[in-house]
């Protein structure tokens, strides 16, 4: 488990998950299960959760929004696709995800900032 990872569960799970979520992701088999998990937002803390409004879905407008917000160039991507676990340019990261139907955590400053994406349409959101 590496940074971005541990302080997006430590941030953003709820309370009463976050261990179990701890433990499993250092599994490969735990891991996977987790990352389908975000299919839906049912074990991220709704209180950090900041939804995009329908006319700002574009990549280049959650873009924008994040680098407001103070996101570097570079992301983290939990997923359940071939994008999870890898270090990408921000930009890159929301092109590939943005309007996908994947469960997606970009994490940008970790336990901090962040673009989550649950599988059903119009389900996007910041998450600090």
């Amino acid at each position: 488990m590496n940074l971005h990872e541990e302080e997006f569960i430590r941030a953003f799970i709820i309370p009463s998950k976050r261990d179990r979520y701890l433990t499993l992701f250092t599994t490969k088999k735990g891991r996977r299960k987790l990352t389908i998990t975000l299919n839906h937002n049912h074990e991220i803390d709704t209180r950090f959760l900041h939804k995009i409004p329908s006319q700002d879905h574009s990549v280049d407008s959650i873009f924008r929004s994040l680098k407001q917000r103070g996101a570097p160039a570079s992301c983290y991507v939990i997923a359940s696709c071939d994008l999870d676990g890898q270090q990408m340019d921000l930009e890159d990261a929301l092109a590939e995800t943005v309007g996908q139907g994947v469960g997606t955590v970009i994490s940008c400053i970790p336990g901090k900032l962040g673009y989550f994406e649950a599988e059903d349409p119009g389900e996007r959101y910041l998450i600090w």
